[in-house]
């Protein structure tokens, strides 16, 4: 039974949004639900900053190296490969596997040696026992990447078969995971029993997709050649994407630098809001992008135009729709929202006043947020990951810039959350024009 639910192939756009939109609904109230409980255990304190801050290393490693990458070339290539030939699409299958575990592996060594140089760098405001928290807790989740490496190959190969079941219960794991480290282990190992929640949750985001993985055709067969043609070619395609995903890591890492340098609690005020912001994110835009995808590789395989023009325009329509009401209604709603959710144990009251504040901010940029995955997506089915990325590293050095202006003119945590919110606007409009751009030159050669 369950297997069967695992292997439910949607078969249409519409079928695997609505699935993944579920999924993301699920993952995304799992994901408040953690967040409460870290509000209301840890308080907006040292702890729950050197935790938040502790997730850069390992995220930029995992960036760096695999995600973004990888999901700007797989799905386009592996569909490729599978028009040609199973065996030649499952043995590219195999050689990222086994090359991305090498990568990973000397990527994670070296970033344990030289962790708590990288720590003074992300979070300059750390001092202490909070600097040694934050170096070993960074330590420990560098397990995770591993798992989510294997996870987004498997996943790729999955949305190509159109079974996004196991797809979509991988994040709901990874949430329970973090909740259950909360729940059963803080109140004996502390911050670090939600660390080790992060690694189990990010192993369950792997596991629960591997049987679905073999259920259409995949064997474990370890290897790879550094002159295989396909990995270059995938690694060369990935060059300009893995660019963009430094350039966002970056811009992380300097949210997270400018707000160690704020007052106390600062970082997890800024996170708790942009979370929430995230929310109509997660369920409207991510989920329509993400089953838009394959059609859309297809589409470009088959060298449809019409179909796939057709394919963006309507996602970019439903994603608009959608987006501006739930906007609305969170702006509207914010204050009560964050009291319902936060106020909480050790979170104050002027803890939820503040980042109910700065979410009232992030709100006003949720619609071009929701449109960016779709029009990202639409580039990466056109094998472009040139203009993706130059938008992105444009957005990112805006978001600096911008975040270093507003802090000199005294408008403390609220200069990072206006940065963020005209550089996704800026980002979205500009992948927008030039999305219109590409596509007129091949309706017009």
């Amino acid at each position: 039974m369950i297997a069967r639910i695992l292997n439910f192939e949607s078969k249409t756009v519409s079928k695997a949004a609505f699935l993944l939109a579920a999924s993301a609904l699920a993952s995304r109230l799992l994901g408040i639900l953690r967040d409460r409980l870290l509000a209301g255990t840890f308080g907006a304190g040292e702890d729950l900053d050197a935790y938040f801050a502790a997730f850069r290393i390992p995220d930029f490693l995992y960036a760096f190296l695999v995600i973004w990458g990888l999901s700007a070339v797989f799905l386009p290539l592996f569909s490729e490969y599978m028009e040609k030939s199973k065996e030649e699409a499952w043995r590219f299958v195999n050689g990222l596997l086994t090359s991305y575990a090498v990568l990973l592996g000397a990527g994670a060594l070296a970033a344990f040696v030289f962790m708590e140089a990288l720590v003074s760098f992300i979070a300059p405001g750390f001092e202490g026992s909070q600097f040694a928290t934050a170096v070993s807790l960074s330590r420990l989740m560098l397990l995770g990447p591993f798992f989510f490496a294997f996870s987004a190959i498997s996943a790729g190969a999955l949305q190509y078969f159109q079974r996004f079941v196991a797809y979509a219960a991988a994040p709901l794991l990874y949430n329970l995971g973090i909740i259950a480290g909360i729940v059963f282990l803080a109140p004996f190992l502390g911050v670090f029993g939600v660390a080790l929640g992060v690694v189990l949750g990010a192993a369950a985001h792997f596991l629960v997709q591997v049987p679905s993985l073999f259920a259409v055709g995949f064997s474990f067969k370890p290897g790879f050649s550094l002159f295989d043609e396909k990995l270059r070619r995938s690694f060369l395609l990935s060059l300009p994407r893995t660019a963009g995903g430094i350039a966002h890591q970056v811009n992380l890492m300097v949210m997270v630098a400018f707000a160690s340098l704020l007052p106390l609690g600062s970082i997890s005020i800024f996170t708790f809001a942009q979370n929430i912001s995230y929310f109509p994110v997660g369920i409207i835009g991510i989920p329509l992008a993400t089953a838009a995808f394959p059609m859309l590789s297809k589409a470009m395989a088959r060298m449809d135009v019409a179909g796939f023009t057709s394919a963006v325009v309507s996602a970019l329509k439903l994603a608009s729709l959608l987006a501006v009401p739930a906007a609305l209604a969170l702006f509207l709603f914010r204050d009560l929202i964050f009291r319902l959710l936060f106020e909480v144990g050790e979170f104050t009251s002027r803890d939820v006043q503040l980042a109910s504040s700065v979410f009232g901010v992030f709100t006003l940029g949720i619609l071009f947020q929701s449109l960016i995955p779709l029009l990202v997506r639409a580039f990466f089915a056109l094998q472009n990951t040139v203009v993706p990325t130059i938008a992105g590293i444009l957005a990112v050095v805006l978001n600096i810039a911008l975040a270093f202006l507003f802090l000199n003119l005294g408008w403390g945590i609220f200069a990072l959350s206006w940065a963020l919110v005209l550089s996704g606007v800026f980002q979205c409009l500009l992948l927008a024009a030039l999305l219109l751009i590409s596509l007129t030159r091949s309706r017009n050669p």
